[in-house]
């Protein structure tokens, strides 16, 4: 990551009763990543309302970030990732939007980055009416771990 420039964020605390990740066997399952700074949502919209495509990947990005930075936490180094088996990208929408995948690619593209394109998840990539602090995305990791 470092030869990519990349700076992982302080790993987000819980907005509620849960654990950032549950590790069980040889997967190892974040719950849903948003695109927040401390905490405090950085993205605040729906696409196809208040925000645009280009910002919707800038928050799957930083979402994918702090996924990043929640899996070093609770594995101690991301060397420890075999694959990540699945990607679920839920986008906010309004109307008739159809750039979900395009949005996705925001999280996609940085994974791929950091841990190879042999590693690429499936993925699913859905339209919601709203998320959590109304953010624009939230995502769903799992990895297979060593």
């Amino acid at each position: 990551m470092q030869e990519l420039g990349i700076q992982l964020p302080t790993p987000p605390e819980p907005f509620g009763i849960y654990a950032e990740a549950v590790q069980t066997g040889n997967l190892l399952f974040l719950t849903g990543m948003l695109p927040t700074v401390g905490r405090e949502a950085k993205f605040i919209g729906r696409m196809g309302a208040e925000l645009d495509v280009q910002t919707g990947r800038e928050a799957a990005y930083l979402a994918s970030l702090n996924a990043l930075a929640v899996a070093r936490q609770h594995l101690g180094t991301l060397d420890k990732v075999k694959r990540i088996v699945r990607l679920g990208v839920a986008v906010a929408t309004s109307g008739d939007v159809r750039d979900q995948p395009k949005i996705a690619d925001g999280a996609s593209e940085l994974l791929q980055d950091v841990f190879g394109k042999e590693k690429n998840p499936s993925r699913l990539v859905y339209g919601v009416a709203s998320l959590p602090l109304g953010t624009p995305v939230e995502l769903e990791l799992i990895f297979e771990v060593a």
